[in-house]
């Protein structure tokens, strides 16, 4: 796989990553705690959404970073900390889990990269919005990565059950790539 910006490499997740993941999510989400039960399942349903960011001098150590990701309802996010037991039949939105990124590797590109992958699979799944839930502060970033918040004022309710000022943020999936802005 070719290195990302920064010369870190996105690839696929395994389960032998989860420990690694887990301590990751610990240290970058301490508010946001998850069971590693959540992870493993995540990964489990649907594996082509779950990658972990490494980079060649760093064998042995946390990865630079993860994603999970997942198709999923228009009808809320999941919440913090559930399983969620199987993925919907017929889901309408590509929903981003956790994007989480150690301080080593923010700045490089690699979480733009991350969302680029993520539309990417979206698309492949014939999927045409993508959704997440946005904390630590994080709606600016997900603004310049193409998110708007929703209009629906139920998603923001069940948003904020991760935090008050949590915000359910969604992006169109654009022909013209990654980059594209949002639309109503």
């Amino acid at each position: 796989m070719a290195a990302e910006p920064g010369g870190w490499t996105w690839r696929a997740m395994t389960a032998g990553d989860l420990a690694a993941v887990m301590a990751l999510a610990a240290e970058v989400h301490p508010d946001y705690p998850e069971d590693a039960a959540v992870f493993a399942e995540r990964l489990g349903l649907y594996p082509q959404g779950c990658m972990v960011l490494e980079t060649r001098e760093a064998t042995g150590a946390l990865p630079g970073g993860y994603l999970i990701s997942h198709p999923w309802t228009a009808a809320a996010p999941p919440a913090l900390n559930s399983l969620l037991g199987a993925l919907p039949p017929f889901p309408v939105l590509y929903y981003l889990h956790d994007l989480a990124l150690a301080p080593a590797a923010r700045g490089t590109g690699a979480a733009q990269a991350a969302v680029a992958r993520a539309v990417a699979v979206a698309k492949q799944g014939g999927l045409e919005r993508l959704g997440l839930v946005a904390v630590n502060g994080a709606e600016a970033f997900w603004r310049r990565c193409g998110f708007i918040p929703s209009a629906d004022g139920a998603l923001q309710a069940a948003a904020r059950k991760y935090d008050a000022a949590a915000t359910y943020m969604i992006r169109e999936v654009v022909a013209a790539g990654a980059d594209g802005p949002a639309r109503r």
